[in-house]
């Protein structure tokens, strides 16, 4: 009798369950542009009667569950005009949707309310997203817009020196920051030593910059994450767009290779500043330029599948007279296929090809360096939307890796040697990873993740046996550091285990929402980075040589907790962000003094592992709308490291004290401003100012057989100078544009605009006539006027 009671009972609970669960159905689709059929990011789909809402993924789609009813939903998206519009959700319904651009400018300079909006709704903070409508207002060197000249504005994020390649965020190297072009691994992102970025601004769709709070599928570095994605293309009209400036120009093509189904875009870019090195005797045989190209093709099989090749290759070119001449640049090549199973499960199939040239021709010496890395990826990503208040998102992925530290080939008739091959590395880097946004309260979202890395370090290569497995001794009585002599060598096979190494990254943010305009957001993640940078810092063109971690080069493991407060004024026209940070670094590398790090095979006799540790206060503030818009941002922060020893007897790097990192940069401050006057003429202005960058000066000199020899005192104890400039510009568009299919406006602007000569570096030496040592600075821009033409049909 009770279990028949028990069996009723269970059946009515299903069958209430049943009937719950039917209650409740799913709106989903894909979002684009009502001109092009572009597939737009991040587009805020909201159900203002239920607080609940969700974003379009990089692929333009989305999907939101809610219970049977009549909703008023709003969907908007900068740049875009917002709507409303009703729906009666009464089953699963398909639903996509068209967004007109806010206005008709060749910049697309629109002003809407939702623009720039603190994001009080979801517990994703440490995270920057920069529209390319924004970045094209923003007045760079030599008039070449830039995207990541636009993020050396944001908190947290320095450049790495005036001229140098790279950023810094939250006080973590270069080689730490994790840079994607549509999915495919991007190992340099500047083009002249950090004179332009890889990414031409034609053929950027969208970016995101994860500080902190980093989600589970992404891996691989320990500092940051820069994902940009391409545009799709036209699949509506054929249109060409472009500009011609005094360094550089750019072109690019998108249109459809099958109407409203197919697309393509192709650009390219190419510098000719040294045509002008030509004209003057004394450069006349050196030159710097570079060029690129961006290709991608789309095509929609149908409404549940979509494929897409894309593919970007850059070179840059330098040299001088006959003696000097090195090139270096990247290539990726990514094929993608989207799946939709069904309304709440989509996925995504990725292969990608990636590989960082560097090449090195020294005519001087009679010899050509050529290095570089190759990884092959192939990732399968699913995002499962549960219902309105739970997201699920897990993958997979595995990369494979080919290091060729250097191949030295001698140049020359008179040369009788053979090449040389340094040892070339491999490896295997797998994981597996799975996160979810989980909205507990109606105040309360909790995102979670979990990444399980792999790494492998693979045979094809001998290695070094060392006394103790110590490949740096110590030397008390000088107390120096030295290279261990190997004790012989043992080879491994081709794709032979030889060391491998697991970690779990967790991965937490939590946000609480006070009220619509009012939230406070805490994160802590952990990332594990497998790859080391061996680079040769002061170099003018810094040797980028990655290297694998093994049983000597540990991996470098960081943890980060962060909190924020985010807050809209007036209805989003003012905004405010404020966040706190602290991370630390395990295995962070270090070089024992008088390293020499090119054409060494044997670098883990120069390194040691130490560790790092930042922390410091980011504050934004943001207008969002009106003919002034603009932010400034503040950050105090503090970057360290340190090399103690690995025993009582070792001193360490520094006495093993924690120093300077020579990312520590104690103020960051960073204005940033665009004014319409009219539909005529736009203006920008930007400004810097940051702390000097730690450097070592000499202490003093001795002398030596009739030459004076510089002692060196603590590292990074000195700083150069402090970083600043202002940089302005201004737009013109004719009036005649609206009335015509060919548009184009001029645009006029200055970097540096008061001359700053802002130091490089600071070198030291004898004066002949005085005998006495001096400072010399490098400088490496003053003022530079630049103007541009821009069209687009």
């Amino acid at each position: 009798m009770i279990s028949k009671k028990v069996s009723s009972l269970l059946i009515l609970f299903l069958v209430s369950f049943s009937s719950i669960a039917q209650e409740k159905f799913t709106l989903s689709g894909t979002i684009s542009d009502s001109k092009n059929n572009e597939t737009l990011i991040g587009v805020n789909i909201y159900i203002p009667s239920l607080k609940t809402g969700t974003t379009t993924n990089e692929y333009g789609f989305y999907s939101i569950t809610a219970p049977k009813g009549e909703y008023q939903i709003e969907i908007s998206y900068v740049g875009y005009q917002s709507f409303e519009q009703t729906i009666s959700l009464t089953k699963n319904i398909k639903s996509n949707f068209s967004l007109k651009e806010g206005g008709e400018e060749l910049q697309e300079v629109v002003i809407t309310d939702n623009r720039g909006r603190a994001n009080t709704r979801t517990p994703e903070m440490s995270v920057n997203k920069l529209s390319i409508t924004s970045i094209k207002k923003m007045p760079v060197v030599m008039g070449e817009v830039d995207v990541l000249k636009s993020i050396l504005l944001l908190p947290g994020v320095t450049n790495a020196g005036e001229g140098a390649s790279g950023f810094n965020v939250r006080g973590g190297g270069a080689d730490q920051n994790l840079i994607l072009l549509d999915e495919a691994t991007i190992f340099n992102s500047s083009h002249v030593f950090g004179f332009f970025s890889v990414f031409n601004p034609d053929a950027i769709k969208d970016l995101k910059l994860y500080k902190g709070g980093i989600p589970a599928r992404y891996g691989g570095r320990a500092s940051s994450v820069l994902d940009i994605y391409q545009k799709d293309g036209n699949s509506k009209d054929f249109h060409m767009n472009g500009g011609i400036g005094l360094i550089s120009s750019r072109l690019l093509a998108e249109g459809p290779l099958v109407k409203d189904k197919g697309s393509f875009l192709i650009g390219g870019r190419a510098s000719y500043g040294h045509l002008f090195l030509k004209l003057t005797e004394d450069m006349k045989d050196n030159s710097v330029y570079f060029y690129d190209l961006n290709a991608k093709f789309s095509y929609k099989l149908n409404d549940n599948n979509s494929l897409y090749l894309s593919g970007y290759f850059g070179r840059d070119v330098f040299s001088i007279a006959n003696s000097f001449a090195n090139t270096y640049g990247n290539t990726t090549l990514n094929l993608r296929w989207n799946h939709l199973f069904s309304d709440k499960l989509f996925t995504n199939l990725s292969l990608i090809y990636s590989d960082y040239y560097y090449g090195l021709d020294l005519d001087l010496v009679g010899f050509k360096w050529d290095s570089g890395i190759k990884n092959y990826n192939i990732k399968y990503d699913f995002k499962n939307y549960i219902s309105d208040k739970f997201k699920l998102n897990y993958g997979i992925n595995g990369i494979y890796y080919d290091f060729n530290p250097g191949t030295i080939k001698p140049t020359g008739e008179e040369i009788r040697i053979n090449s040389e091959q340094l040892d070339k590395k491999y490896a295997f880097e797998p994981a597996i990873y799975i996160e979810a946004e989980n909205q507990i309260a109606k105040k309360l979202t909790l995102s979670y993740g979990l990444r399980f890395s792999m790494f492998y370090r693979l045979g094809g290569s001998s290695v070094n046996l060392y006394e103790n497995d110590n490949p740096v001794v110590f030397d008390p009585v000088r107390q120096i550091y030295e290279k261990a002599t190997p004790i012989g060598t043992q080879y491994y096979g081709k794709n032979k285990s030889i060391y491998d190494y697991n970690n779990l990254e967790p991965r937490f943010s939590i946000g609480y929402q006070i009220n619509e305009d009012q939230a406070v957001k805490a994160s802590y993640n952990r990332m594990a980075q497998y790859l080391q940078l061996i680079s040769n810092t002061s170099s003018p063109t810094p040797l980028d040589v990655w290297m694998p971690s093994d049983q000597f080069i540990k991996p470098q493991i960081a943890d980060q907790v962060a909190l924020g407060y985010f807050r809209n004024f007036q209805d989003g026209d003012y905004s405010l962000e404020a966040e706190t940070y602290y991370k630390k670094i395990k295995n962070r590398l270090d070089y024992i003094d008088g390293a020499d790090l090119i054409a060494n095979n044997a670098i883990e006799q120069v390194l040691l592992n130490g560790r790092m540790r930042s922390y410091g206060v980011e504050l934004m503030f943001k207008k969002n709308t009106g003919k002034l818009t603009g932010w400034v941002s503040y950050t105090i922060s503090k970057s360290e490291q340190q090399t103690p020893g690995r025993t009582p007897e070792e001193t360490g790097i520094n006495n093993g004290q924690w120093y300077n990192s020579v990312y520590d940069k104690l103020h960051n401050l960073a204005v940033t401003t665009a004014y319409s006057l009219n539909d005529k003429w736009s203006f920008g202005a930007n400004f810097a100012l940051q702390s000097g960058q730690p450097v070592t000066y000499p202490t003093g000199y001795y002398e030596y057989l009739g030459v004076k020899v510089p002692h060196y005192g603590l590292r990074n104890e000195n700083r150069l100078p402090a970083y600043h400039h202002l940089d302005i510009s201004a737009t013109l568009t004719p009036r005649s544009n609206k009335d015509r299919n060919w548009k184009g406006e001029w645009v006029f602007s200055i970097y540096n605009l008061y001359n700053r000569r802002n130091a490089a570096s600071i070198n030291f030496r004898q004066n002949e006539d005085t005998g006495y040592n001096e400072a010399v600075k490098t400088s490496i821009f003053g003022m530079v006027p630049a103007v541009s033409y821009n069209f687009k049909f």
